[in-house]
C-alpha cells in the first residue's frame, strides 16, 4: 500500500489532490492500493457532486471562515473541520467484489476497522437509517455502509468510479461544533445519531490516529 503523509490543505486542494491521485492510478495503470490522511485548513463545506447548494448561506460562511468545494464524489454536504479525513484509491480488481458499490464500500471500511481497533475503538457496519430526503447533512444520513460505533455513525463516506478504478474518501469525526452546524445545514443535529473521537475517548489525540493508520 502506498502511504500519502498526513498533511493539512484548503478544501480545493485537497479535492484536487484526491482528483490527481485518482488520474495518476488510472494512467499508470497502478495495482497496489493508495491511502492518504489528510486536515483542512480554514474550514470547508464540501458538497456531493450532485448535490444542489441552495441551502447554503455563503455570506454566513464567509463571515465566519468557512470554505465550499464541490467533491468528486456523491452523497450529500460535510462540514470538515475538526477532523481527519482518509482517501483510499484502488483498482476494481485488488478488491474481491470491487464491481458492487455497497461491497466494496465495505471491504475498503474493514482496513479502518482494523486501523481504529488498535486503539480501542471498535467499529461496525451502521442499519440503513431511513430519514426524510430535507437532510443535507451527510452524518444524519446511514446507508447501511457506513462505520458506526455504538450505533452511532462515526465515519461518513463517499465513492466515485473511473476507468476501473475506485476513489473512496470520508469524514473521521475527531469533535464537532453542534450550533455552527445547525446554522450551516439549517437542520436539528441529533446528538444520539452520531459520535467523535472525544466522546468515545477523549485521550486518543489526532496524532495517535495518524500514527496507527501511517504505520508509525
Amino acid at each position: 500500500m502506498k502511504l500519502i503523509p498526513y498533511q493539512v490543505k484548503t478544501g480545493a486542494e485537497n479535492m484536487q489532490i484526491d482528483s490527481d491521485l485518482l488520474d495518476y492510478a488510472v494512467l499508470n495503470n497502478i495495482k497496489e492500493p493508495i491511502f492518504r490522511l489528510y486536515g483542512w485548513s480554514p474550514a470547508c463545506v464540501s458538497l456531493g457532486r450532485n448535490q444542489k447548494d441552495d441551502f447554503i448561506d455563503y455570506d454566513f460562511l464567509k463571515s465566519q471562515n468557512i470554505d465550499v468545494v464541490r467533491r468528486l464524489t456523491g452523497g450529500r454536504a460535510l462540514l470538515h473541520d475538526d477532523e481527519i479525513t482518509y482517501s483510499f484509491i484502488c483498482p476494481f480488481d485488488y478488491l474481491e467484489n470491487g464491481e458492487n458499490v455497497v461491497m466494496s464500500y465495505k471491504e475498503i471500511s474493514q482496513f479502518l476497522i482494523t486501523k481504529f481497533k488498535k486503539i480501542g475503538i471498535n467499529l461496525d457496519f451502521g442499519a440503513e437509517n431511513k430519514v426524510h430526503t430535507k437532510f443535507d447533512y451527510c452524518m444524519l444520513v446511514s446507508t447501511g455502509a457506513d462505520l458506526c460505533f455504538d450505533g452511532k455513525k462515526f465515519i461518513g463516506s463517499a465513492q466515485c468510479r473511473k476507468e476501473g478504478y475506485i476513489l473512496q474518501h470520508g469524514s473521521i469525526l475527531y469533535d464537532y461544533n453542534i450550533t455552527l452546524l445547525e446554522k450551516i445545514f439549517n437542520e436539528k443535529v441529533i446528538t444520539n445519531s452520531i459520535i467523535s473521537v472525544k466522546e468515545i475517548n477523549p485521550n486518543i489525540s489526532k496524532q495517535d490516529i495518524i500514527n496507527v493508520f501511517m504505520g508509525c
